[in-house]
Order: C-alpha cells, then sequence, then structure tokens
C-alpha cells in the first residue's frame, strides 16, 4: 500500500540549519533538507554544490558544525554510518562496495552469517540471501561469484544488503552511472516498489532525464546552500538548469565574444557513431583546422567521456574514425600522440602533469614519446624547446628545472599545453582548461586558446563554464545525459541557446 503523505504528517527526515566548514571552505551553510516517507526525492547540483557533504552528516560519517536532524519527528544524533544504519538509514554508492570474487550469499551475510554449533550453516545463509532479495523480486542463483552478474544486479545485491525490515531512508548514491537504459529502468521499478512500501528515497544523479522519469520533488544545491525544493512536475527544466547554475536566462543575451569564422574545409578528424556502451552514447564529431569546437552540458553530460574517447584513453566499442580522410582506430593515447593530437586532461595533477619532474622535462615528455625512448633529446634541445615555450606562454619559472609541481595551478595548465605545442599537435582536446587557476590565468588561457585557434590548430574544448564556451568557440555541441543532443553553430553560439538545448526545448 502506497503511503501519502500529508501536512500533518511529519517528514521522515529533517536536517535544518545545517553548517559544516573544512579548513578553507564552507561546504554547508544554513541548509534545510527534507524528506518524506513514500517519496523519491531527487538531490541535485555541480561538482562542490555540498551534496556529498549533506548526505555524510545525514549518515554519521561528518560531524556537522551547527544545525539539527529529525528522524519521524525525533532528533536524533550519530557518529557512524552503523549507528544511521542501526537507525534505519542506509546508504548504496556509486561504486558497488561489494566483494567480486565471493558468491552473492557471502556479500549479503557477511558478518552476518548465521551459526549452528559454532560454525556457519551456508544452508541458512543461502536461505537468508534469497529472502533479501525476494523483497526486490529478484530470484538469481546465490551461491554464484558476484562478478557473474551484469553491473545492473550487482547495484540490485547492494541495495538488497543495505535494506534492512526497518529501513526507513535509503540513499543512493550516482546508482545509475554505470547502467544502460534498460538497465536503469529495471532499478527505477524497484525504486517506486520500496516508495509504496513507504520507504523514503534520497536520488543522487547528474541525469536530468532520470529525474524526470522516477524523482516526486527535487532539491537543488549550490556552492554549500539550498537554492530550492519543488515538485517535480511544478520544475521546468529551465528553471532547473538555472537553479544548478546559478544564473537566470536572460532574453538579451549577445553572440559570443570570439570573432573567428567557422572554418571550412574537410575535417582533419572525422569521428562517426562513436561510443561506447554504459559509458557514452554514440556521437558524430568532425574538428578542422583553425576552428575550436566546444562540449557543453552539466556535470555528468558525457563532456570528459567524449574526451576521453577521441583521445584513445578509453576504448570505444562503436563507431568509425577517419583522420585526413583515412580510416583509422585510435585504441590508445600513443596513437592518438602519434597522430598529433594532444589531450590537456581535466584533473591536471592526476593525469596531466608529472610534478617531480622539471619544466623541461614535462615540455619535452611528448615529443619524446613521439619520437621513442631510444632517440632521446639532447639536453641542449630539451632547454633549447622549454626556454621558447616559456618564453612564448609566459610560463611563470625562475628556470626551465624547477620542479612543476612547484608552480602555481595556471602555470601547470600552460605547462601541458607547452608540452603539446612541443610536439607539433595539429589536434588539441582541452577538458576544463581553466578550472582551479586564477582569474588573471584564466584570461590568458582563453585569450591563448584563441591564438592556437588563428594558428590553425583544431581545438576541442570541454568546459563547465558555458560562459567560457560562447567565448572561445566556433561551433558547440551540446550534451545531456552522456548523449549528443544537438550542435550550435557560428553566431547562434549564445548562453541561452545553449542552456535551452541542454533543456530539451
Amino acid at each position: 500500500m502506497e503511503i501519502r503523505v500529508t501536512e500533518a504528517t511529519a517528514p521522515r527526515a529533517e536536517l535544518l540549519a545545517i553548517t559544516k566548514t573544512f579548513p578553507g571552505v564552507r561546504a554547508l551553510e544554513n541548509v534545510d533538507f527534507r524528506l518524506n516517507a513514500g517519496e523519491i526525492h531527487a538531490l541535485l547540483g555541480e561538482n562542490g554544490a555540498g551534496k556529498s557533504t549533506l548526505i555524510k552528516v545525514m549518515t554519521g560519517a561528518v560531524w556537522r558544525d551547527s544545525g539539527k536532524m529529525m528522524l519521524d519527528g525525533q532528533p536524533y544524533e550519530i557518529t557512524s554510518p552503523a549507528e544511521a544504519h542501526a537507525l534505519g538509514i542506509s546508504t548504496v554508492y556509486q561504486e558497488v562496495n561489494l566483494i567480486p570474487t565471493m558468491s552473492v550469499t557471502k556479500n549479503l551475510t557477511l558478518e552476518r552469517q548465521p551459526r549452528r554449533y559454532g560454525l556457519i550453516s551456508w544452508r541458512q545463509a543461502n536461505e537468508r540471501a534469497r529472502e533479501r532479495l525476494k523483497r526486490l523480486n529478484l530470484d538469481i542463483d546465490v551461491e554464484r561469484p558476484l562478478l557473474t552478474y551484469s553491473v545492473a544486479i550487482q547495484q540490485l545485491i547492494a541495495i538488497a544488503r543495505a535494506l534492512e525490515e526497518d529501513t526507513r531512508v535509503l540513499v543512493l548514491d550516482e546508482p545509475t552511472a554505470s547502467l544502460d537504459a534498460r538497465e536503469a529502468e529495471l532499478l527505477f521499478s524497484i525504486m517506486r516498489d520500496l516508495k509504496a512500501r513507504g520507504i523514503a528515497i534520497i536520488f543522487i544523479t547528474h541525469f536530468i532525464d532520470q529525474v524526470y522519469q522516477i524523482a516526486d520533488r527535487i532539491s537543488v544545491l549550490r556552492n554549500g546552500r539550498m537554492v530550492g525544493t519543488a515538485p517535480t512536475a511544478e520544475l521546468p527544466r529551465l528553471k532547473l538548469i538555472a537553479m544548478m547554475l546559478g544564473r537566470e536566462l536572460e532574453r538579451t543575451q549577445g553572440v559570443r565574444a570570439s570573432s573567428a569564422i567557422v572554418a571550412a574545409g574537410e575535417p582533419i578528424l572525422n569521428v562517426e557513431g562513436m561510443g561506447r556502451r554504459r559509458y557514452m552514447g554514440n556521437f558524430d564529431l568532425q574538428l578542422r583546422a583553425g576552428e575550436a569546437v566546444g562540449l557543453a552540458g552539466l556535470l555528468g553530460s558525457g563532456r570528459t567521456e567524449t574526451c576521453k574517447l577521441v583521445f584513445g584513453a578509453v576504448h570505444p566499442d562503436a563507431g568509425h574514425v577517419h583522420f585526413e580522410g583515412k580510416p583509422i582506430a585510435i585504441r590508445s593515447p600513443r596513437q592518438a600522440v602519434r597522430l598529433d593530437i594532444g589531450f590537456c586532461p581535466e584533473d591536471r595533477k592526476a593525469e596531466g602533469i608529472i610534478p617531480e619532474l622539471t619544466v623541461r622535462e614535462n615540455i619535452v615528455l611528448a615529443l619524446q614519446v613521439k619520437r621513442g625512448w631510444l632517440a632521446r633529446l639532447p639536453r641542449d634541445e630539451q632547454e633549447r624547446i622549454a626556454q621558447e615555450m616559456i618564453r612564448t606562454l609566459g610560463i611563470a619559472t625562475p628556470d626551465a628545472d624547477k620542479l612543476v609541481g612547484q608552480l602555481s595551478g595556471g602555470n601547470q595548465q600552460k605547462v601541458i599545453l607547452a608540452r603539446w605545442l612541443a610536439s607539433k599537435s595539429r589536434i588539441l582536446i582541452l577538458d576544463e582548461p581553466t578550472r582551479g587557476i586564477d582569474v588573471g590565468a584564466h584570461a590568458e588561457i582563453i585569450a591563448l586558446i584563441r591564438r592556437l585557434c588563428q594558428e590553425g590548430l583544431a581545438l576541442l574544448v570541454a568546459s563547465s563554464e558555458l560562459d567560457e564556451i560562447v567565448q572561445v568557440s566556433d561551433r558547440v555541441e551540446v550534451l545531456r545525459d552522456r548523449h549528443k543532443v544537438g550542435e550550435i553553430v557560428g553566431g547562434d553560439v549564445t548562453r541561452e541557446n545553449i542552456i535551452h538545448m541542454i533543456a530539451g526545448s
């Protein structure tokens, strides 16, 4: 029987005036959040909005600085997720926290195995596992190893482990991130069933289409503050996206600041139907000399996934690629580098620079890869190239032998750009090129992107900053929920048009 919440019904869970500060950042500021029994409540926000911190406070993983927490009208205090679980609050994270080589039974009864005469009774354990899965209408062989089942089934098994007879709140953190459409629908049917039993579900996701498919209400966090909560049916997509991005649409938006003309001629790189199941939907993409193509979309839309597929960092399972009209297969970053394709990743510290190496060594790295390790660049040649790049890009360093990890974020980004320019790249993929750098360096990087385009480089620029995309792009590929949903060209590249396309209007 489905529970219907009335005004007189106390919320299943309430977080009131929650504030949490970490060194140097206020993660949550006076946040109110209410969750009703028998509802699916979507919690949305871009990176750094405060979603994870709010859930960690609610489940005892992080202690709040101030505020009050209520469960079914009663205040509660917890200091660990185990205490939260005992109160009926369970969380299932995006990465299935189970042991793949163990059987389903062992995963479901771990630390809870029934014993008889001091020994584990596997007959009873198997029966308990079947009973847990029966709550989700799942009938599988519980003695098989977990890894023999699909990601979707593993996700349901993780939910089965989290659920108890007295579960009151279930938090699902990005549960569909690795699922295809059919598998996501299977999960949604389970969520609807749990909702009908009165369980309150918090659904954290970046997939806007799925929110409108399954959620009853939506709450949006931005920069640690709750900016709004509304019934899904009463919140238009354009309004939702404006809440997430932090700006209302202005109908007076002008055309993009860039004055470059859309490049003509045959593309250097022509991608047709490229994609990977559970990772990124199939897409087409053309890159031409002297043209900057932007990738726009909300967090989780597929910007980084597109970049990595094109660069060969992730191997596609569909599609065709032509380079200068000839069919090729880019199966690794090494192949991409040899085709004169460069990549500046979003996480420059983990995937871009090598902090223990010098500025000079980081700059010549890609060129050395192209030459092969047996044809080592002479030291004086390395020095000449490094000094030229330092001068050309204005890298602030006392000398080329300073450790790159000691430079500022903006200068580290310039070193990565220098690496690909030194290797004579013809195509450059920039994923969040200005993230985490100061205002002055931001302006320099934008100016550099424009200059590279004018010099004939083909650029693919992925950014969460729509104003940045508008500034640099001749053409914009718009992504939503890991699918390409449209393209905007030339003078039509405006913030307003991009947001309308993201929203599907």
